[in-house]
């Protein structure tokens, strides 16, 4: 079972954490992703994020399939915000439930490092003297 989704509203990790959670789970990892407020030295004023959200769905979706194929989980649930973000605010939460820790840690991070190289999200990181587009995850 999966919960994917794209939003400019803000992700409440705590009703993430509640959507993965079944009764047969003995395990859930979650990756919750942060503004932080510096990146290669210079401070973060804050960040922009875009998406072609169709294709970010069906690329998102890809994974969770891929992950279903692989790990024996129970749900996983990848939500990513659009928009303008703050210092300390969530652009990204994954969270993988399973009968075992390590299905969920592998799963879990398999979602993310997946997710950096293939959905089409990028980001403009807003600096004190400047600006510049990235990938959302480099």
């Amino acid at each position: 079972m999966t919960d994917i989704k794209i939003t400019a509203e803000e992700i409440n990790v705590l009703s993430c954490i509640d959507w993965v959670m079944t009764p047969q789970s003995g395990g859930i990892d979650i990756f919750i992703g942060t503004v932080r407020d510096a990146t290669k030295g210079k401070k973060v004023i804050r960040l922009e994020f875009e998406a072609y959200e169709n294709m970010a769905l069906t690329e998102m979706r890809k994974i969770a399939k891929e992950i279903l194929a692989k790990w024996p989980v129970h749900k996983i649930l990848i939500h990513h915000r659009t928009g303008l973000l703050k210092i300390g605010e969530i652009p990204v939460v994954i969270a993988v439930s399973a009968a075992h820790r390590d299905a969920a840690f592998d799963a879990c991070r398999y979602a993310i490092d997946t997710l950096k190289q293939t959905v089409p999200i990028w980001k403009k990181e807003v600096f004190e003297d400047g600006e510049v587009w990235v990938a959302a995850h480099p």
